[in-house]
């Protein structure tokens, strides 16, 4: 539970950092755009929503592998 919780957050710090940063860029990129404008709130909410559904996942596959091992023998062998 630990692991998903320290990927939650980690996911939730890159996510308001990247949003930040795309927001203040959007006027080197509105040229290149074209359908859609530089600060659609619909395409950053579907980016962000894609991008913490990948990290948590990624942090659920070591977080159930952490689960099978048992507490005693992990800590035996350190």
């Amino acid at each position: 539970m630990l692991v998903l919780l320290q990927g939650a957050k980690s996911s939730v710090a890159g996510i308001a950092i990247s949003c930040t940063a795309s927001l203040g860029l959007t006027r080197l990129v509105t040229k290149l755009l074209c359908s859609v404008s530089g600060a659609d709130p619909v395409t950053f909410a579907v980016v962000a929503l894609a991008l913490a559904l990948i990290t948590l996942f990624a942090s659920y596959i070591p977080a159930r592998r952490a689960l099978r091992l048992d507490p005693l023998m992990a800590l035996r062998n350190e």
